[in-house]
This record gives C-alpha cells, sequence and structure tokens, in this order.
C-alpha cells in the first residue's frame, strides 16, 4: 500500500512540474517561436536528465535499473514519433481554430490515454476510474471554457483532437517503457522529440536571437519535461496509463494557481466549481483498485524490484537487500488479493 501511494505522490509531483511549463511558457514566447520553443524544452529535458544520468553512474556502479532492450524499440521509436507528431497537429489546429477550442479540446488527452489503454492494450479500468475520467473531463471543460458560444467543430478542432489522440498514444507506449530504467526513457524522448522538433522549427524559418531566453527554456525543459516525465514513468509502473493519467490532470489546476501568482490574476467562479469537481474526481481516482482471486502465469523478465513487495520470492546465491534489477522468474501460481494495476497484474477481466 506504501509503494501505492507513493505511486501516486510521483503522479501528482510529475503534474505540479509540468504545470510550471504554462505560465512560464507564456514570458518566454515573447522571444522564443512556438516550434523552437518546443524543441528547447524537448532538449532540455534530454541534457538535464543526461547530466543526472551521468551522476547517478558515477555515485552507485551498481546496477538498479534495466536498460532497453531490442524487445522495447517498437514502444520507443512510437513514443518519439507520437511526440513529434502530435505537435504538428496542434499548429495546424492552431491555424484554423480560436485559442479556447484548442485549450479545450487539449484536454482530450486524458481521454484518449484511458481509452486506447482499454481497446488496445486491454488495460481494464473500473467504474470508479471511469467516474474520475468523467468528472475530471468535466472539470477541464469547465476549466477551459470561458464563453460556450466560441466552441464551434471545425477542421482545426479535427487535428486539436488528433494531437491529443499522439498523446494518448504516446502514454500509452511510455507506459509500455515504464519497467525500464525511467532516466534513459526520458534521454531518448527528449533528445528525439527535441531534435525533430527543432528541424520542424528551422523549416519553418523560426530563429531565436535572445541566448538568454534559450537558456532559460532549456532549463524549463529540464524541470517541466526531463523531471515531470521522469517521475510520471514511475507512477506508470504501479498505476498504469489510464490512471496516471487521471491523477496528471491535475496539472492544469496547478498551472492556474501560478499563473494567479505571476500574472496577478483573480480566481473565477468556474474555477472554484472546476477545483471541486476534480477533488471529487481525484478521489475516485484514488480509490480504485479491486481484489479477486487471479491467476499468474510463469514469465521471466527484468526490471526493477525488491523482495519485499509481495511479489518477488525468488532466491538470490548472496544475500540481496533493497532495490536492484536482473533477469528472474515468476513461477505460476493464483492467489486473491487487493490490487492495482502493474507490470504483474496486468491480466484480462
Amino acid at each position: 500500500m506504501v509503494k501505492h501511494y507513493k505511486a501516486i505522490f510521483y503522479a501528482i509531483l510529475a503534474a505540479a512540474l509540468y504545470a510550471i511549463s504554462a505560465p512560464i511558457s507564456k514570458l518566454l514566447l515573447k522571444e522564443v517561436p512556438p516550434t523552437m520553443m518546443a524543441s528547447f524544452l524537448y532538449l532540455g529535458a534530454g541534457l538535464g536528465m543526461s547530466f543526472v544520468d551521468m551522476i547517478k553512474q558515477r555515485k552507485f556502479a551498481e546496477k538498479t535499473e534495466a536498460r532497453l532492450t531490442k524487445q522495447e524499440l517498437p514502444y520507443t521509436i512510437w513514443m518519439v514519433a507520437l511526440d513529434i507528431a502530435a505537435p504538428i497537429f496542434l499548429m495546424l489546429g492552431l491555424t484554423m481554430t480560436s485559442a479556447a477550442n484548442v485549450s479545450l479540446l487539449n484536454n482530450f488527452e486524458i481521454v484518449a490515454t484511458s481509452i486506447i489503454a482499454l481497446l488496445i492494450f486491454k488495460e481494464p479500468i473500473g467504474k470508479r476510474l471511469w467516474g474520475a475520467i468523467f468528472l475530471i473531463t468535466i472539470s477541464s471543460i469547465i476549466l477551459s471554457v470561458e464563453d460556450l458560444s466560441s466552441f464551434s467543430f471545425s477542421f482545426g478542432s479535427i487535428f486539436v483532437l488528433l494531437a491529443s489522440v499522439c498523446w494518448g498514444m504516446e502514454n500509452n507506449c511510455t507506459s509500455k517503457l515504464s519497467v525500464k530504467d525511467p532516466l534513459q526513457v526520458v534521454i531518448i524522448k527528449g533528445f528525439g522529440s527535441g531534435i525533430g522538433s527543432l528541424i520542424i522549427a528551422l523549416a519553418l524559418g523560426e530563429k531565436v536571437s535572445n541566448i538568454y531566453y534559450t537558456i532559460a527554456a532549456l532549463i524549463l525543459g529540464f524541470f517541466a519535461y526531463g523531471l515531470s516525465i521522469f517521475f510520471y514513468i514511475y507512477a506508470q509502473r504501479d498505476l498504469g496509463a489510464a490512471k496516471t493519467s487521471a491523477y496528471y490532470a491535475i496539472s492544469p489546476f496547478i498551472g492556474v494557481g501560478i499563473s494567479l501568482t505571476i500574472f496577478n490574476e483573480i480566481p473565477t467562479t468556474s474555477f472554484i466549481i472546476a477545483l471541486s469537481i476534480m477533488i471529487i474526481g481525484m478521489y475516485f481516482a484514488s480509490t480504485e483498485g479491486h481484489r479477486h482471486r487471479h491467476h499468474h502465469i510463469a514469465i521471466t523478465h527484468d526490471h526493477f524490484h525488491s523482495h519485499d513487495d509481495g511479489q518477488h520470492n525468488h532466491i538470490h546465491d548472496k544475500t540481496v537487500k533493497g532495490n536492484h534489477t536482473h533477469i528472474h522468474t515468476h513461477e505460476e501460481y493464483t492467489h486473491s488479493h487487493k490490487y492495482s494495476l502493474d507490470i504483474h497484474h496486468n491480466h484480462a477481466h
């Protein structure tokens, strides 16, 4: 249970770190073009987490995390490609529809992540999580829409929805990599998506003349993208893509709170109503989990684990304490207990 609440904390921390992106980016966009800004954010994540990885390797010589292998290559390629495609669709949408439309439809990512997790990756979604997704979506709509009459369906809206679907699919691909080294995943995502966005920015003729704004954007990328994605992946290990996405939906509210402070804006009635609905949704998401008799098939894999988690009881030649990683085998067995979705509980229902 402690492990479960730690995963929830990681998901909320990831949301909080990402929340600083919008208000700070708004300040930096005065000197940095949009696509170039996206590139710097991703590259900042890749560079910053590479530095963290170097420090970690020097401090901890022993291998504690499983590295990516050829087996995860398809998910890795899709992850990077979708992270490049999504902003392109978003930019096309921005040229064809209102900012209110884009802000609202962008929240469809939460729904897309959950539906894709259910239909393609067969990730079970309980009644409480469905309720949480519904409430979080409603609160996001209330937060995003200033004037209901401004919401109109257009080709621009379709492009924004495609961007949300891309990010929803990307979340599920990242979930499949969550048992591997999060640092390695973030570094690949950062450099892959950053270079891809940079190529697009240069093709569009975007340029940056202020070096200080560039450095600020890279630093922001380290915190808002690098560390955020790092903790997001850790949360996905124990919560799964859909549930992590539900907790991550608190990010807009934190972002608004920061914006209120920076830009001296006054909270609206709609914000207070949306916050109340969000709290109820978060309660449903946090209490998701079920108990039933289920069967574990025999499986051999390599991932980060410890021997006090109730899942790993294999024997070592030497005494091993704490977290470590190596190839190990789980024997086939059946039991009953309360659990949430993780790598060991992804069975069909």
